[in-house]
């Protein structure tokens, strides 16, 4: 196994690995977890896993999540991430982690791209841990005193589609503790979060566009560029990720599984 940093501060290209191995094995898959803690977000080339055997790696991960109104194929946990020049819109075009609006949001995320265009189509995720402590300490204190309602109406969102269940929303707190490596982490976000609780919303809005902003320094970032047969396996819980849609007309086509999480806390669950 060859591991090569993205950046200093988030993603890792993982070489001499197959996934399809992973879910059969516990030394690797503990080693793979340990990577991932460290990196934030892993990237794979040349996987090609079928459909089962993506479903099968998300599972060693945990139970799997099924999202709120996303078409799927076939099995309702295996979403269907496709923009072409029919769409009129692309999954992921904002700064987001995944439905942070559930009240156990995802806490892990596998995607792999199948069909990708000629140029463009490249994701950048950000490092949460590291926009949290590069703000001021007056603020960090602040901030954990806070909780944000998180909401998205996912009505005519993908079209046609029928949706699985009810939009959700949820309040959870404006930093997060990461029950694993207990690292305190940004959890608002612009794709769901909309209000801080118990502020006027000129206040909220003020507060929460200088956050965003912060999510949005290039210093902490990674970008991956897609080729086919690639998999990348991200942290909801202390990340955010934004897909960008540069190349309309052409076809962007994967599948993703995504895996519950838990309920955010700050400090002591």
């Amino acid at each position: 196994m060859n591991v090569e940093p993205l950046t200093p501060t988030i993603g890792a290209t993982v070489h001499g690995v197959k996934l399809s191995d992973v879910a059969n094995d516990d030394d690797l898959f503990r080693e793979i977890h340990d990577l991932w803690m460290k990196h934030l977000v892993l990237f794979f080339r040349d996987q090609a896993l079928t459909p089962e055997q993506h479903l099968a790696l998300g599972e060693r991960f945990g139970p799997l999540h099924v999202h709120p109104a996303a078409p799927y194929e076939g099995n309702p946990a295996l979403m269907k991430i496709h923009a072409d020049a029919d769409s009129h819109r692309n999954n992921g075009d904002m700064w987001h982690s995944d439905v942070s609006a559930d009240e156990e949001p995802p806490m892990a995320t596998i995607l792999q791209m199948h069909v990708l265009p000629s140029a463009g189509g490249d994701t950048l995720w950000s490092n949460m841990y590291a926009v949290f402590e590069s703000l001021s300490e007056t603020m960090q204190a602040e901030l954990k005193q806070m909780e944000a309602l998180h909401f998205l109406s996912y009505a005519g969102f993908y079209g046609d589609h029928e949706a699985q269940r009810e939009a959700p929303k949820a309040v959870h707190p404006v930093v997060r503790t990461h029950p694993v490596t207990g690292r305190d982490a940004l959890f608002v976000n612009s794709g769901f979060t909309r209000r801080i609780i118990g502020m006027s919303p000129g206040e909220s809005s003020a507060l929460l566009n200088m956050l965003f902003e912060q999510v949005r320094e290039p210093i902490f970032q990674c970008r991956f560029k897609w080729k086919k047969h690639s998999v990348a396996i991200w942290d909801n819980r202390c990340t955010q990720h934004y897909a960008l849609w540069d190349y309309y007309p052409e076809t962007r086509s994967g599948l993703r599984v995504t895996v519950k999480g838990d309920r955010p806390y700050q400090g002591q669950p």
